[in-house]
């Protein structure tokens, strides 16, 4: 295996040095990829004095159409093209515990998709209010519904894990969400794939400012609707 976890960054100054440093000491053989939005608090030169410091941190600089969408998918073309395998993703606001990567790279070897899920027995979230937990227990329901993810009980979740090989098929090259929507244009193209949900705990950031909102959680089911109706 030649694992690697690509970390989407925008302003995660204050986060960026710990879940980093949390991931190599959880998984020694894995490489974090930092992928940067140009941000403006001096995330990037972070992710440089980083790299220097270790040859299992690698750093994207990304100076055109900024958005969590499109940093994804240049960092997943970056990882398939360095040969990594499996490719995993997660948030780097520390919401996503580096705990469960071994688990992850664990199931990796068996499914071809492993999704940090939340909704399945013993996952869960911290020190979320029930009104975000209703909004995103609704827009799961809505995109099981929407696009055919019948055994997927946490859609909406960035967490996740994928063998090279599929992200080689569904065409990374045609993604086309600029925003929060790319985890569920991937996941939808990931439909007749073997898909395994892992339980996690999920825990709302402390520093930093989340880029949750309700216009990109609108956009994301917008896009499903899309999706639905092109059929891929």
């Amino acid at each position: 295996m030649k694992p690697a976890v690509m970390l989407p960054t925008y302003n995660e100054a204050e986060n960026l040095r710990k879940i980093t440093e949390a991931v190599l000491r959880a998984a020694p053989e894995m490489t974090v990829v930092i992928v940067d939005d140009e941000s403006p608090d001096g995330t990037g030169r972070l992710a440089d004095e980083l790299a220097r410091a270790s040859d299992r941190v690698r750093v994207i600089h990304r100076r055109t159409q900024r958005g969590r969408g499109y940093a994804g998918a240049e960092g997943f073309r970056y990882c398939v093209a360095q040969g990594f395998d499996p490719i995993l993703e997660m948030d780097a606001d520390l919401s996503h515990d580096p705990f469960y990567l071994p688990e992850f790279l664990a199931a990796s070897r068996e499914w071809d998709v492993v999704i940090g899920s939340r909704s399945v027995p013993g996952g869960g979230a911290r020190d979320r209010g029930f009104g975000r937990r209703l909004i995103t227990a609704g827009a799961a329901f809505y995109l099981r519904t929407m696009l055919g993810l019948k055994g997927v009980r946490d859609p909406t979740s960035g967490y996740r894990c994928f063998r090279r090989s599929v992200l080689e098929s569904i065409h990374l090259e045609t993604l086309t969400s600029p925003g929060p929507g790319i985890v569920t244009e991937i996941l939808y193209r990931c439909r007749g794939f073997r898909i395994k949900e892992i339980p996690i705990l999920f825990q709302d950031r402390e520093k930093g400012r989340s880029k949750f909102n309700l216009r990109a959680m609108g956009e994301s089911l917008a896009l499903a609707a899309r999706l639905r109706i092109k059929g891929r």
